[in-house]
């Protein structure tokens, strides 16, 4: 398989710009794509900034964001990404979208591309089979904010060969991230582990144990973690908390990922976390 020199990424959101950060600052050509060019320079001009910070903090000269930059290009159509080796769907966390999206891709793409998907929840294995590629489909998921994050959780859908595992594990090297190879299930490893303990944080605060500003500094004090459970929940949002829960309660059909009572009742009275003003604490 040829080394990756291109790569394409659908989808110029929060995701989607980070990634062509993160790609560009290492030498690598991109083509962002997005539905209206609106969505794709709102995409560039979130990476300008980004790189504008970086300049500010010493961590790049401005000759390293004028090259970065000059490895972007954006489009509105997906004829524009037929030269890349890889190309990672990075649009809203919808199955229905995706596999629209995907197939669509697989029409277009030369046989030997291989096409990843920043999914956080929806199945590897399930993606893949929608396509006539499915051995040449992925997982990259990568976190928030893309550039500064490290982690890239590599997820093997059940027909993903090894060729295209050592490609993209490769590629993520050559980010600077460091990834981890996950098999296919719901939430993966990290969300799969993160998500319930947040959601033992709401039981624990249900029965009244300790207030919410202890709980958090008793995890970030006794764990080391930069942010309690609670404050994270917040900045999640509740009600993807509580979609996550639902999900491994019905996918595993284990009652040990039922939702916190009080996480549903907060997430029926709109208190959603720092995006509605106001969730386990008030913004």
């Amino acid at each position: 398989m040829s080394t990756i020199q291109t790569v394409g990424i659908i989808g110029a959101g929060t995701m989607g710009n980070g990634i062509a950060q993160a790609c560009a600052a290492r030498g690598i050509q991109v083509v962002m794509v997005d539905i209206n060019e609106a969505a794709v320079q709102r995409g560039l001009a979130t990476v300008a900034g980004s790189l504008d910070r970086l300049i500010k903090k010493e961590k790049i000269s401005a000759a390293d964001k004028d090259a970065a930059l000059a490895l972007i290009t954006t489009s509105t159509d997906y004829a524009a990404l037929t030269g890349a080796q890889l190309v990672i769907e990075a649009a809203t966390e919808n199955e229905a979208l995706k596999v629209k999206i995907l197939q669509q891709l697989d029409a277009l793409l030369a046989p030997e591309v291989i096409v990843a998907t920043n999914t956080s929840s929806i199945s590897i294995t399930k993606l893949a089979a929608a396509t006539q590629r499915a051995d040449r489909f992925i997982g990259m998921h990568f976190f928030n904010p893309v550039p500064m994050m490290a982690l890239v959780e590599i997820i093997r859908g059940l027909q993903t060969s090894d060729a295209t595992h050592d490609a993209v594990k490769a590629l993520s090297e050559r980010l600077g991230k460091s990834p981890i190879t996950v098999k296919n299930a719901p939430g993966f490893v990290v969300n799969r582990i993160l998500v319930p303990m947040i959601n033992e944080a709401f039981f624990v605060l249900a029965e009244g144990l300790a207030t919410p500003e202890d709980i958090d500094a008793g995890m970030k004090l006794g764990c080391n973690q930069p942010i309690g459970p609670l404050a994270l929940a917040d900045m999640i949002g509740l009600d993807v908390c509580l979609a996550v829960m639902e999900v491994y309660v019905n996918e595993f059909a284990d009652s040990k990922y039922r939702p916190a009572p009080l996480l549903k009742e907060m997430v029926a009275a709109g208190w959603l976390g720092r995006k509605s003003g106001r969730g386990v604490y008030r913004y």
